[in-house]
């Protein structure tokens, strides 16, 4: 998985104007599942010292450093809609790393759109199959075909950069545009 599969709109297969929707969304998705559903709450799946994924090196200036890696399932009414990936690199701290430590089952994304300071890349999109990690990571929440939509972002705080992938699970299109 050495090149970048990741492409600057979503291409590659059918995709229904609800999940269209949701994929190019340019705000906070968890503000819009708050919006679109009568209770929300971030599952904590992981949060613990890794490695990135291959494809997520491109971004990341690989290197020898281990990353913090937290993954959630974004629930709406009970339902997981969103799994989301993020990755932190362990080679510089600063305010990013202490405030991911501290999320919990808190978001991100609430964190990432009110902060004045954060700045936000351009995002990217891609259909995952059952042979990348993230596909297999978020078809185990729930009902997934043969792929499922991802998108991801860069957010930079200062000197640091937080990569956030969010995988797009079936029921999301249910959900009231």
């Amino acid at each position: 998985m050495s090149r970048n599969e990741w492409r600057p709109r979503p291409i590659g297969g059918p995709l229904d104007a609800a999940l269209a929707s949701w994929l190019t969304e340019p705000g906070s998705l968890t503000a819009r599942c708050q919006r679109h559903s009568r209770q929300f709450r971030v599952r904590l799946l992981r949060y613990e010292k890794g490695h990135a994924l291959a494809d997520e090196g491109l971004l990341l200036n690989p290197s020898r450093h281990p990353a913090w890696v937290r993954e959630v399932a974004l629930e709406c009414d009970g339902v997981p809609v969103i799994f989301a990936h993020t990755t932190l690199s362990t080679a510089s701290n600063g305010r990013l790393s202490r405030w991911l430590s501290r999320l919990g089952s808190n978001s991100l994304g609430s964190l990432l759109f009110t902060h004045p300071g954060f700045q936000r890349g351009a995002i990217e999109f891609r259909r995952l199959d059952k042979r990348h990690p993230l596909f297999q990571r978020a078809a185990a929440l729930g009902m997934a075909g043969d792929t499922l939509w991802a998108r991801r972002s860069l957010h930079r705080l200062g000197a640091q950069q937080v990569l956030v992938t969010e995988v797009f699970l079936p029921a999301v299109a249910f959900l009231a545009c």
